[in-house]
């Protein structure tokens, strides 16, 4: 247990499944979202606080005893194990989860010791919630990237290999047609908004009543 990260074959240093971390962030990022959702709507915390002792729990098993250990990711571990897995260096996920950590203990003090919620527990709370969606949806890691940032000559086996200086293949370059739909895309919606929102405001009522 004193190595974070499990040590495989043909890597020199110690690694992580991706797809196990991003299917644990998923699993967080649907929590969070019903925690905060019916903390604005109902100002009820009920729900967050229980999400905090989850999240800040399950961080201190990934940090201080092994990430092999930590709950969620033995259930994402359970979800995807028919999947070949995706190494990336374990380094740059310890120190990406070190500033998880931190936010939860700051949401721990700030929300259950204290029982309290300000901008400061929202913003917290929005910067989670932009973390795990990077992380589930995009396989984007943005504690990572300030890993590599700073640590840039230390950093491998990023997700994606974002750590190294490959050219784009073909099919995932962007054209000047696509971002123009992408662009008229957005105006439609906003159009949209602008014309019916009104007659979207208007209650539904049941079908068969």
């Amino acid at each position: 247990m004193a190595q974070f990260g499990e040590t495989v074959k043909g890597y020199d240093i110690p690694v992580l499944n991706e797809r196990e971390i991003r299917a644990s962030a998923g699993i967080l990022l649907v929590f969070i979202v019903i925690a905060v959702t019916t903390a604005v709507l109902k100002q009820d915390f009920l729900l967050l606080k229980y999400f905090i002792v989850i999240f800040l729990t399950d961080f201190i098993i990934r940090l201080f005893i092994s990430p092999k250990y930590a709950p969620t990711l033995i259930l994402s571990r359970l979800i995807v194990s028919r999947q070949n897995p995706e190494y990336v260096g374990a380094p740059q996920k310890k120190f990406a989860w070190y500033i998880g950590l931190a936010l939860a203990v700051t949401m721990f003090v700030l929300s259950i010791i204290m029982n309290t919620f300000s901008p400061i527990t929202g913003i917290i709370c929005l910067i989670c919630q932009i973390f795990l969606l990077f992380e589930s949806a995009f396989g984007i890691c943005l504690g990572c990237l300030v890993y590599h940032w700073i640590y840039k000559e230390k950093a491998k086996y990023c997700p994606g290999e974002v750590c190294e200086v490959n050219a784009k293949q073909d099919i995932q370059k962007t054209s000047l047609v696509q971002v123009l739909i992408l662009i008229g895309f957005i105006a439609f919606i906003v159009a949209v908004g602008i014309l019916y929102n009104d007659y979207f405001a208007v209650k539904s009522h049941p079908l068969w009543g």
